[in-house]
């Protein structure tokens, strides 16, 4: 251990150096705030990603249909089909691996008026749905509640609505729950309001939507028994591709479609994207230990370097402390202590000021959101205490390192020959 002394004499020895000492410290400076700071933005990315899916059913997928791209049984090609309230019993009941099965019609959304409360007008999303529609891709119910079984069965007239319908139709002070709105000509009793938990917008944004009861939709617009879409979760202990897969060759053999045909049927997997989603994570976490331990290096080497002209400056005096009974490892171990204190000074502040940047970052963020700015999609940049912890102890080792060739070199030299070097 040195003493204070002994400390002195380092920060003395840095002195005589100023501009080197200064460069070679910035070189570990800069490695370490690059890593920071990177690791922290990729997991602002990660966070923004993951709270932007929310609550989202990992094991979901989606399908809609297409034009047909094959000629088939006599078919044309580029036929117009569409799902049916029997397709969704068939999966339901031939599909044992499908857990939920819920189907969604919509509607609106292109620009004209077609909600009405009193002398207010507005355009919004219609969306019919089945109670577990909000399993697959739920929403915080803020007010009231959200459709139930009863609803479908009896083709209530009732709707759930997001926060911005409420801005647009109703003032403050108003409890929406039990009034009525007119959509299409047709009125409709609120029992909900509710915000979106994930920022996946199914058919238009959660809160500028209208929700009201599958079976009452269908009768409302006239849409007979179609279907325009269905979301779908696997059963545990099954993956969603696999049950994707058997859907969708269900579904192509009752509507007589090629087998081969992969444009009849558009579809989304959610399992599919989340796994990318984590090979993408986990390269960022690479390619941030790569660039930010290679830029790190290069500090150490800098290092290296001025502690080899720090001790060619100071040879009389090694070869004094040898001349006098100082062991080779206590000549070594005080080198190695001096090159440590610099990598580790330069570390620290590089360590305290990448994460000075990101708390700023991601203030502005917060900022940002808080005006209204619901596009960001990068969300609380930090740092994991395991990344930190690997900071200082690759800043502990790269110290040693930086300093034991330059020890080495120090001890072979003879005490003799270095009190005759000038």
């Amino acid at each position: 251990m040195f003493d204070i002394d002994r400390w002195k004499e380092i920060i003395s020895a840095l002195k005589k150096n100023k501009l080197r000492s200064f460069l070679t410290a910035f070189g570990v400076f800069w490695g370490i705030f690059m890593l920071i700071v990177m690791a922290g933005a990729g997991k602002g990315l990660e966070n923004g990603i993951t709270q932007g899916v929310g609550q989202l059913a990992t094991n979901s997928f989606f399908m809609w249909t297409q034009r047909t791209g094959e000629p088939y049984k006599g078919l044309r090609r580029g036929r117009f089909w569409n799902y049916e309230n029997e397709d969704v019993e068939f999966i339901r009941k031939h599909i044992k691996e499908a857990e939920i099965v819920a189907p969604r019609l919509f509607a609106g959304g292109g620009g004209g008026n077609n909600t009405i409360r009193g002398d207010k007008t507005a355009s919004f999303y219609i969306k019919g749905d089945y109670p577990e529609w909000n399993d697959i891709d739920p929403a915080t119910v803020l007010k009231g509640r959200w459709l139930n079984e009863v609803d479908i069965i009896q083709r209530r007239k009732v709707c759930v609505v997001g926060e911005k319908v409420i801005e647009e139709l109703f003032t403050k002070e108003e409890n929406p729950i039990g009034e009525y709105i007119r959509v299409n000509s047709v009125y409709y009793q609120v029992v909900g309001v509710v915000k979106p938990v994930s920022g996946i917008n199914m058919n238009g944004r959660t809160e500028e939507s209208i929700f009201m009861p599958f079976s009452t939709m269908q009768v409302a617009y006239n849409y007979g028994n179609q279907v325009h879409v269905m979301g779908i979760t696997a059963k545990p202990g099954y993956s969603a591709s696999f049950v994707e897969d058997k859907v969708m060759a269900a579904l192509k053999e009752r509507h007589k479609i090629a087998p081969t045909d992969v444009q009849a049927i558009g579809h989304v997997n959610l399992e599919k994207q989340f796994k990318q989603f984590g090979a993408l994570f986990m390269g960022i976490q690479v390619l941030t230990w790569i660039v930010g331990i290679g830029t790190l290096l290069a500090g150490v080497i800098g290092v290296s370097n001025i502690m080899l002209v720090i001790i060619k400056e100071r040879t009389q005096e090694i070869g004094v402390m040898r001349a006098i009974g100082a062991t080779p490892n206590k000549v070594i171990s005080q080198i190695i202590m001096e090159s440590v204190f610099i990598t580790t000074l330069a570390g620290y502040i590089g360590l305290f000021v990448g994460i000075l940047l990101l708390e700023g970052f991601n203030y502005a963020l917060e900022m940002a959101a808080a005006s209204g700015n619901s596009e960001i999609f990068i969300k609380n940049p930090e740092i994991n205490l395991s990344v930190a912890v690997a900071c200082l102890l690759v800043l502990i080792v790269s110290g040693a390192i930086a300093g034991y060739v330059p020890a080495k070199r120090a001890v072979s030299i003879k005490p003799i020959d270095a009190l005759r070097a000038e």
